[in-house]
């Protein structure tokens, strides 16, 4: 069993960085491959970025690559997403999430409560 708890979203303009948390409980947080994925309004979730449990595997989805940084802190049992040269494209429900390697939401047993991710033009 894992807890996860997203922090760091907010409003920024077009252009701006955030940097979100997530931050988890559990004794195998190390043991999970995780994964950040986003839902705008109207939207299915998609699949942003992903990172093995060691951190050494990461992939991006095209619409990120080059302006979003996955990283975590297994020590500190936290992961990070390093969101740079946002787009209003970009706003929507920010979700982490630990299970296995993937790019599919099925593939993720633990999910966060979500944070909200504005990107105004």
């Amino acid at each position: 069993q894992v807890q996860l708890v997203e922090s760091g979203g907010g409003w920024v303009q077009a252009g701006g960085s955030l940097r979100l948390s997530c931050a988890a409980s559990g004794r195998t947080f190390s043991s999970y491959a995780m994964g950040w994925f986003r839902q705008a309004p109207g939207k299915e979730r998609e699949f942003v970025v992903r990172i093995s449990s060691s951190g050494a595997n990461t992939d991006y989805a095209d619409s990120v690559k080059g302006r979003f940084t996955i990283s975590r802190n297994n020590a500190k049992n936290t992961m990070y997403l390093q969101m740079d040269s946002l787009k209003p494209e970009d706003t929507a429900v920010y979700y982490c999430a630990a299970g296995l390697y993937s790019r599919v939401v099925a593939r993720y047993n633990y999910w966060g409560q979500g944070t909200q991710v504005t990107v105004s033009s």
